[in-house]
């Protein structure tokens, strides 16, 4: 198999997703990191939606996060899906909820106003009450999406739970999974996974802070 190369933004959370796929099933892969605020021509030339993930096999070019993941699960054992064609699609479906959490993610920390960064809160709050009722039950103190395995859609909500770390690491009014029992020991045990931990840069937690307070948010104003 070519060896693949994903151009990154180093914050980017859809790219980490690959990067734990990746690490996972211990592919020989480069990484190539763009600024998104100044996007090189060539970048401009393979990536029809203008934003990262890509990925570059030989001469052919992935796009969209799931499509790659699809792709990289498909051509590295192990496979990270379910065999069982419902299930698999039942995990599909849970990662374009993982999804729906980045966007209300990304909302909650570039709202300029308080109300407006409440309201962006209480929607992934009411979004945990749907996670925490189909979760299954933890067995010795760890969990994931489907149980005691690891699956591809795990890999899609491990940028999101390590996200809301870095901001509870700044202040606790931002720990939004301690109220959650199952949630919060999913996000314990995906964080402390050696491939999670390895998907980001070692800057990348202080460069996210930075992040949102350049973009005077109310969030940044308390970070």
């Amino acid at each position: 198999m070519t060896k693949p190369t994903l151009i990154s933004f180093k914050l980017c959370p859809y790219v980490q997703r690959s990067v734990i796929n990746l690490l996972e099933k211990k592919v020989d892969y480069e990484i190539k990191y763009i600024d998104l605020a100044n996007k090189p021509e060539w970048f401009l030339k393979i990536s029809p939606f203008r934003r990262v993930p890509v990925l570059v096999v030989g001469e052919d070019v992935l796009f969209e996060s799931a499509v790659i993941n699809e792709y990289l699960d498909e051509t590295n054992l192990p496979s990270l899906h379910p065999k069982d064609p419902l299930h698999k699609a039942k995990h599909r479906a849970w990662a374009e909820f993982a999804s729906a959490l980045l966007v209300d993610q990304y909302g909650f920390t570039m709202a300029k106003e308080e109300n407006e960064a409440l309201k962006k809160k209480q929607e992934i709050l009411t979004k945990f009450q749907t996670l925490e009722s189909i979760l299954p039950v933890p067995k010795n103190g760890k969990l994931f999406f489907a149980g005691e395995t690891m699956h591809l859609v795990d890999t899609a909500y491990a940028p999101f739970f390590m996200r809301l770390e870095f901001l509870k690491q700044k202040d606790d009014q931002f720990d939004l999974v301690s109220g959650f029992s199952k949630l919060k020991v999913w996000s314990d045990t995906l964080l402390s996974l050696p491939s999670v931990k390895n998907s980001v840069l070692p800057e990348v937690p202080e460069e996210y802070i930075a992040f949102i307070k350049a973009h005077h948010s109310w969030m940044g104003g308390k970070l």
